[in-house]
């Protein structure tokens, strides 16, 4: 499935739901979510860590539908690499090569 499909399949299931509570109620549920995901990493759990990570994308994918934004364009930001430098791996910070 492409982040694109990802991104319907939620809307189908979700946006209505989640647009009617509204940005800030929605944004709540997702930092819960992520507070989730944080225990199940401390836990070392692979399943439920596995469990927690599609949690966590389900709702910030349905964030981004509620704010008109598709992620699958959102993502082009990294087409280049690290956005800043360009870098892959990233090089910002590392000191600069002497001449």
């Amino acid at each position: 499935m492409t982040l694109n499909e990802f991104q319907r399949q939620i809307e189908r299931i979700y946006y209505a739901k989640d647009a009617g509570r509204g940005m800030e109620a929605t944004f709540m549920w997702f930092v819960e979510e992520v507070g989730e995901l944080s225990r199940a990493l401390r836990r070392e759990d692979r399943a439920e860590v596995a469990e927690e990570f599609a949690d966590v994308l389900a709702w910030l994918n349905t964030l981004a539908s509620i704010a008109g934004v598709e992620l699958a364009e959102a993502v082009a930001k990294y087409s280049g690499g690290c956005p800043k430098c360009g870098g892959e791996p990233c090089r910002c910070g590392e000191p600069r090569p002497s001449r």
